[in-house]
């Protein structure tokens, strides 16, 4: 059911997914071709907004925090799953991997690298803050417009 928590969640989320996109491209190798890179994250920020932050609003002060970090925490890890299974198969048409298996720990092994990538002061700082910030603009939507 269409709320306007899910909707501000989703669009919160998506800006926030956004911002942090922007952050993370100094951070990659030189010379990484970025294509749809910030409007993939968007796209995670818009579902993750809606599917975990929307129905989970309206609970009080500390519990939307809780829900703004637990949104972008969700948001950081599919943004990681997402790019990590697309590097590995970009990897694979190429042949780098014997097998099916070695492909698919292939997946942890790049987020992993990803992860360490982008966690600097600058992007988690900017995700904590902007966990806390959606959080609280989620649940105010819940409460004023039930």
């Amino acid at each position: 059911m269409p709320t306007a928590a899910r909707l501000v969640g989703a669009i919160c989320l998506g800006v926030l997914a956004w911002i942090l996109s922007e952050l993370i491209r100094p951070l990659m190798p030189e010379g990484t071709g970025f294509g749809v890179f910030n409007y993939v994250n968007g796209v995670i920020g818009l579902i993750v907004g809606w599917m975990v932050m929307g129905p989970r609003a309206g609970r009080g002060f500390v519990p939307a925090i809780n829900n703004g970090v637990t949104g972008t925490v969700v948001l950081i890890l599919w943004g990681l799953a997402v790019h990590s299974s697309y590097e590995m198969f970009r990897l694979a048409m190429r042949n780098r991997y014997d097998g099916p298996l070695e492909a698919l720990t292939a997946i942890f092994l790049i987020g992993s690298e990803f992860g360490l990538m982008i966690a600097t002061l600058p992007v988690m700082g900017t995700a904590i803050v902007g966990a806390v910030i959606v959080g609280l603009l989620t649940d105010g939507a819940a409460r004023r417009w039930r």
